[in-house]
């Protein structure tokens, strides 16, 4: 990886003459120490990883809580789908994923096993695509894992670029953490490396044009990658991985069977990068803090505002927006020039931007770091489950997420919430039921059945099921879809009730409102989560 710039700032300096802004580098410690523990921490906990006073945690969670990108259940901190805002603005401006992500699940479906994409970070590298395999032992590496380049297939291609300043990194923090402590995705090492070894890794990688993993990471993980390299440059843009297990294959095996067709897939992935035309600039986005102000007025102390507006920075960024300058930050943020250079200059002192000699700015993989991993890995059930329960706890009556089956006469439950009451619905997560005759069912079939009869036309038409003792004397419930970032109704939301307590009015005028906001939290957080990630339905 590339030196810094010797017109980069000097985020250290700066610091100490209090440049930088501190409850962003508060919050984003946060952010940080979450994504670290899986994501999910009490405060106390918090207060003690980040070493910040019980009143200072509380005020950042609270805040981060008002973002979206935390969520306060029960007594614990958890991080919230929208966090991955931050992730997928770097992702976008990058357009790796988007460009290559397709050539790496075809080539993971032709091979039946798991690609991954990286990038360099540092010393290390990081995963911005995964296309895995769904078996019972699988690779459970996810989207922002920060791995040591020396114990991967990726590093040591990424370190035939690296400076003598990069090398010099490098075995200062293999000094400093021989037992690879900092980098939570990968086990221990068990026993003192080999630091010689790395650099004859790297002149084979350099003299073969791939390189590979044998069992560096864990016993029985083998890998082999190819360098995905810049058409106008020649240096590297990503690396492509090709990961198993010393049970389907010996590292000797990667060579033979599987680097073949990896670098067939390699050869496509740079043709593509090659012909891919720019990105169409849409508008750039304004005025992202303005909200903050407002968020102030009523949370008062409780909203760390500089720490808001800190944290809009990197959504500035996407496609077509991947270098901007100081001025073009200020104008997206509606943030004054001062405010946004601070926190600009905050940022780059964390690792998450990087300034160059012309002025601009740019996201760093290292953005990835603030909740991407945990939630990246997350399904629809689990993104729906805490509205699922505010909805209960609003209407005082059961709720469920269901998805038709494949053959679709039927549908599954995959989450729900009960409500405290003596006579209610209980249904297990798991349970089937006949599609024609449930609300759920009858919103799904709506989106899928061609041609419509009658009655799920008027579904259709009106957006929401309503089905009124069918299935069972007493039991009246209505439902909407859920629908992913193309449209489709990948699963239904419903609230079931007794007919005794509410009307067939009351359910559409009074739990209907409620049952489609609910609909549309989900939605934002599974559109949000699902830019870059694949999000199970079940």
């Amino acid at each position: 990886m590339p030196a810094k710039s010797a017109t980069a700032l000097d985020a250290d300096t700066r610091a100490e003459a209090g440049e930088a802004v501190g409850p962003l580098l508060r919050g984003v410690g946060v952010l940080r120490r979450l994504t670290e523990a899986g994501g999910t921490l009490s405060p106390s906990a918090l207060e003690r990883a980040t070493g910040l006073a019980r009143s200072t945690v509380d005020r950042v969670t609270a805040t981060l809580s008002r973002m979206d990108y935390v969520r306060l259940d029960g007594r614990d901190v958890v991080l919230a789908p929208g966090v991955m805002a931050l992730g997928n603005a770097y992702l976008a401006a990058l357009r790796l994923p988007a460009l290559l992500g397709a050539h790496a699940d075809a080539l993971a479906d032709e091979l039946d096993e798991s690609v991954s994409l990286a990038v360099a970070d540092l010393d290390g590298i990081r995963f911005i695509h995964q296309a895995t395999r769904r078996r019972a032992m699988s690779v459970s590496f996810r989207i922002g894992d920060l791995l040591p380049a020396e114990r991967t297939a990726p590093g040591p291609l990424f370190a035939t670029e690296w400076t003598e300043p990069d090398w010099t990194r490098w075995r200062a923090r293999r000094a400093a953490d021989p037992t690879d402590a900092a980098f939570p995705a990968v086990p221990p090492r068990q026993l003192p490396a080999d630091d010689s070894a790395f650099p004859e890794r790297v002149e084979r990688a350099r003299r073969d044009g791939w390189a590979v993993d044998d069992q560096l990471i864990e016993p029985g993980l083998v890998a082999v990658s190819v360098p995905v390299r810049h058409p106008d440059t020649g240096r590297l843009a990503c690396v492509a991985s090709v990961v198993s297990h010393t049970s389907r294959h010996s590292a000797a095996d990667l060579r033979t069977s599987l680097l073949p067709r990896l670098r067939t897939a390699v050869a496509a992935m740079e043709s593509e990068l090659r012909t891919a035309a720019p990105p169409e600039p849409g508008p750039p986005p304004s005025g992202l803090a303005t909200w903050t102000t407002a968020s102030k007025h009523e949370l008062g102390r409780d909203f760390v505002e500089s720490l808001a507006r800190g944290l809009t920075v990197p959504a500035a960024f996407g496609e077509g927006r991947t270098a901007l300058s100081l001025s073009e930050v200020a104008r997206a943020t509606g943030l004054a020039r001062a405010t946004a250079r601070r926190a600009l200059l905050t940022h780059e002192h964390l690792g998450l931007v990087r300034a160059h000699p012309d002025r601009t700015f740019t996201l760093t993989p290292r953005v990835l770091d603030l909740g991407f991993p945990p939630l990246s890995r997350t399904t629809l059930p689990r993104l729906a489950e805490p509205h699922l329960r505010a909805l209960t706890d609003r209407l005082h009556e059961p709720t469920a997420l269901a998805v038709l089956t494949p053959d679709g006469t039927e549908i599954q439950y995959t989450a729900g919430a009960g409500a405290s009451r003596v006579l209610t619905v209980h249904i297990t997560v798991g349970a089937r039921l006949p599609a024609a005759r449930t609300s759920l069912g009858r919103v799904l079939l709506a989106d899928t059945a061609r041609p419509l009869p009658p009655p799920l036309a008027e579904v259709q038409a009106q957006g929401y099921a309503l089905v009124d003792e069918e299935l069972e004397s007493g039991l009246r419930s209505i439902a909407v879809p859920l629908r992913d970032r193309a449209g489709r109704a990948v699963a239904a939301l419903n609230v079931a009730t007794h007919a005794a307590r509410r009307t067939l009015e009351d359910c559409v005028h009074d739990v209907l409102p409620a049952l489609r906001t609910t609909a549309a939290h989900i939605e934002s957080d599974l559109h949000t989560a699902s830019r870059f990630t694949h999000i199970p339905a079940s």
